[in-house]
């Protein structure tokens, strides 16, 4: 049934979907919308998948922003990020049709940095542990890829940033140079950009940022250090 080129994107009106469509990468793609293909409807992801025929799906619909609505409306961040990325694995395993999510780097501990594909994960908020809930159900179908990022908006949306905050943060328009090469993976990889601070990567772009430390109290929402091992990911660079 399936289309040797054809590849569905849900959520192309989020933030990296709206960057990957209008890149030449993208542009061959299908973005539909959510009266086309709602990820809490399984007839409705029947539909349009028996409609289009694609070879691959890449998952990017969900609740992110801002990080405390997962504190808040816990139900909201089941139903989209739990039960509608569930919903998608069953469709997408009904027709064989590769799966790709697009999980985040939040779901390690967030201690100590460098963590590898391989390691132990215990996410730090209810934002983390919701896609933690769509990476269970994507790794029970084998023909898909986990891709744990580390990504924002350039130019960075913020006027100040943590210095005592580290991770991989790399820019919508980079990622997707990389994700080039790796979308005929299958299993998980971490991607994103060298390790440092969120300050020192935002201050690459302005340098006017305003330097800020997290405080103790506000530790156990935002991981100090979720910074991953790109080992693996360097192997396909």
């Amino acid at each position: 049934m399936k289309n040797k080129t054809k590849i569905v994107v849900t959520g192309g009106t989020g933030r990296f979907g709206s960057v990957l469509k209008k890149t030449k990468f993208g542009s061959k793609m299908l973005f539909p919308k959510k009266k086309e293909l709602n990820i809490n409807k399984i007839g409705s992801i029947k539909k349009y998948l028996l409609k289009t025929k694609p070879r691959c799906l890449i998952h990017l619909a969900g609740l992110s922003r801002p990080m405390n609505i997962h504190e808040k409306n816990i139900s909201k961040s089941i139903e989209l990020n739990i039960i509608g990325t569930a919903n998608i694995v069953k469709v997408c395993s009904m027709y064989n049709i590769k799966l790709i999510y697009f999980s985040t780097s939040y779901v390690y501990p967030g201690t100590k940095g460098n963590y590898k594909e391989t390691d132990s994960l215990l996410p730090s908020n209810n934002y983390a542990w919701s896609k933690l809930g769509g990476e269970s159900s994507v790794q029970m179908y084998k023909n898909s890829l986990i891709i744990r990022a580390s990504m924002t908006e350039k130019p960075f949306v913020h006027n100040k940033a943590f210095a005592n905050v580290f991770t991989n943060f790399i820019f919508h328009e980079d990622f997707i140079k990389i994700f080039k090469k790796i979308i005929n993976l299958k299993g998980v990889i971490n991607v994103g950009g060298p390790s440092k601070s969120v300050f020192a990567f935002a201050k690459k772009s302005n340098p006017k940022i305003k330097k800020i430390f997290i405080k103790k109290r506000e530790k156990s929402l935002m991981p100090i250090n979720s910074s991953m091992n790109l080992r693996k990911l360097k192997k396909y660079l």
